[in-house]
């Protein structure tokens, strides 16, 4: 049997990033809800992780696994139906997409819910990696309106993480995934950075000054609210902006540059490829 790689989330940033990232689209197949929105190209499995029933033939015949579920009080239930799948399929190894700082007593709902679904993995018996990557670069998209960028992370520093280097990292691992069986890597970029620090990079990249107005976490939440994200979202983006402030998120690893041998993206080098999208409407 030919050796399939499944990707879940297949339409999202993250796993299109990792879908970009590998090397060819044989043997790869994407698991999306709506056939009309597969990325081209690729082997298609119409399937729902919330409905454990779609996912036995989506499943047939894979042998690694990423594993990427949509940020939700349900995602472990999507979790768990996704490694029952993976059992009764024989996948012989599984990527997991989690979250940086996972653990039983996060300061996030969001953190706690991936603890779960770390260790419901871990226990498993299937091969198994763990990927809990920092705040996303991406996350700054439309950030900065006239000569401001707004942010609700206060003075905390962030190991902030360009996506398309999660992408290149959890491509590496799923193409040969031996090598990084029972592993929990956490991703960051180059260096920990504030904000208002990224606001004088981006002065610097922009050719024009840009300052830093801090935003309160329950700005950003009720600016949420109003753009229409749910509830839940907003409240637990809300709990890591509280975090972050305090300084949670200050901190860098070696883990990407040990496992591709490349560095991270710096915030500059993000900046300047991305200008169209990190500025706003003003």
């Amino acid at each position: 049997m030919t050796m399939t790689m499944l990707i879940t989330g297949a339409t999202g940033t993250v796993s299109s990033a990792v879908l970009d990232a590998l090397p060819g689209k044989d043997g790869v197949r994407v698991l999306v809800r709506d056939p009309a929105k597969a990325p081209a190209g690729y082997e298609v499995a119409v399937g729902d992780l919330d409905d454990p029933a779609t996912l036995t033939d989506a499943f047939d015949g894979v042998e690694t696994l990423w594993l990427l579920t949509a940020m939700g009080p349900q995602a472990p239930h999507a979790s768990m139906n996704a490694l029952w799948a993976a059992r009764q399929a024989g996948v012989r190894h599984v990527v997991r997409m989690s979250a940086i700082g996972a653990a039983h007593d996060a300061p996030t709902r969001n953190g706690r819910l991936h603890a779960l679904s770390d260790a419901e993995l871990q226990a498993s018996g299937l091969g198994w990696t763990v990927i809990r990557p920092a705040f996303f670069m991406q996350n700054l998209f439309g950030s900065v309106t006239g000569d401001t960028l707004y942010g609700a992370t206060g003075q905390g520093r962030l190991g902030l993480i360009d996506v398309r280097d999660i992408g290149e990292f959890a491509a590496t691992v799923l193409t040969d995934p031996r090598p990084h069986t029972g592993k929990v890597y956490t991703l960051t970029g180059p260096a920990s950075i504030s904000l208002g620090e990224a606001a004088g990079q981006l002065t610097e990249v922009y050719g024009r000054p840009i300052a830093y107005h801090s935003l309160e976490p329950e700005q950003a939440y009720a600016g949420m609210r109003e753009a229409g994200v749910p509830e839940w979202i907003a409240a637990v983006t809300a709990e890591y902006l509280r975090a972050y402030a305090r300084g949670w998120g200050d901190y860098t690893t070696k883990d990407y540059e040990s496992v591709t041998g490349r560095q991270p993206t710096p915030f500059a080098d993000f900046a300047r490829a991305h200008a169209d999208r990190l500025i706003g409407q003003a």
